[in-house]
This record gives C-alpha cells, sequence and structure tokens, in this order.
C-alpha cells in the first residue's frame, strides 16, 4: 500500500467537503506526524484514527533534519515541516494545500499532491461521483478553503464529459 503523508490542511478540505470517509476509501495509507496529529488534530478531530488515519514517528535523524528545516525555511510551520520530513524519511508524496510547504517540499525533492488529486483519486474509481465532487468543492469554498477554484472546476468539467 502507497503511504501518503498528510498535512492538517488536505484533512481539513476533506472534512469541510464532507469527504472524509471517501478519502479513507482510497487504497492509500494517509499519515500524518505524531506531532502535527497531537498538537493540531487530536482534540477535534481523534475520529481519524477510527477512520483509518495512521500516526507518524519521525527517527531522531529526521527530526534533526526537520529542526534544521524550521530553522532555515519561512512560511511553513512547524508541523508543515514535520509532515514534509516525515515523506522524506518514509520517501513518499506529502499531500498538502499549503502553498509555502508545496514550494519547499519541491525544493527538498519531495513529491507534492494536493486537494484538486485526492479528489480526483475519489472519482476515478467511482467512490464519489463529479457531482458529488461539486457538491464538495462549494462546500469547501463556502466554508473559506482556499483551492484554485477555477482550476478546480475546470477538472470536473472535463471529468464529466
Amino acid at each position: 500500500m502507497i503511504i501518503l503523508i498528510s498535512d492538517a490542511n488536505i484533512l481539513i478540505d476533506m472534512e469541510e467537503g464532507d469527504l472524509l470517509d471517501a478519502l479513507f476509501e482510497l487504497p492509500y495509507q494517509f499519515t500524518v506526524p505524531d506531532l502535527l496529529y497531537f498538537d493540531e488534530l487530536e482534540t477535534h478531530h481523534a475520529d481519524l484514527l477510527d477512520k483509518g488515519l495512521v500516526i507518524g514517528e519521525l527517527s531522531s535523524t529526521t527530526m534533526t533534519y526537520a529542526i534544521k528545516l524550521i530553522q532555515r525555511v519561512r512560511g511553513p510551520s512547524r508541523n508543515d515541516c514535520f509532515a514534509l520530513a516525515l515523506a522524506k524519511q518514509e520517501i513518499c508524496p506529502l499531500l498538502t494545500g499549503d502553498r509555502a510547504l508545496n514550494r519547499v517540499a519541491r525544493e527538498e525533492g519531495i513529491e507534492v499532491r494536493g486537494t484538486l488529486w485526492v479528489v480526483e483519486e475519489m472519482i476515478e474509481p467511482q467512490i464519489i461521483t463529479v457531482d458529488g465532487a461539486r457538491r464538495a468543492y462549494c462546500q469547501m469554498r463556502d466554508s473559506g478553503r482556499r483551492l484554485p477554484w477555477d482550476i478546480a472546476f475546470a477538472q470536473l468539467d472535463k471529468l464529466a464529459k
């Protein structure tokens, strides 16, 4: 099974779009760093573990890398840097919708995927329909999530044909 390391941003997008259950139907292992989980998700999103979210641990070497990264880069939060470091440790893609984290991850040689990719991955095996994705995007937009809406809806128009 392919491991995908996620920041909190992607999980919040999925929650706002009522796509969390669909997310965990995908044939991937969704993992977040333990530090990020306990700091940002545990209090209000503890149910993510029941749905299938896995908590990952940074090795001591990776923790050292993450701390140096936090000191060196501007933009990504501390927890974002932990997610990037875990993706580097596990040699797997990073899921993020955060522009600054995306930039730094690419500079660090990490493959990055975002919410639009995740939604398309749900449509292909018919976990959700194009109309369901459109409703989810509208809910995300209405709740204040920031995505490239023109690209998101254009992607759905192409998939609907």
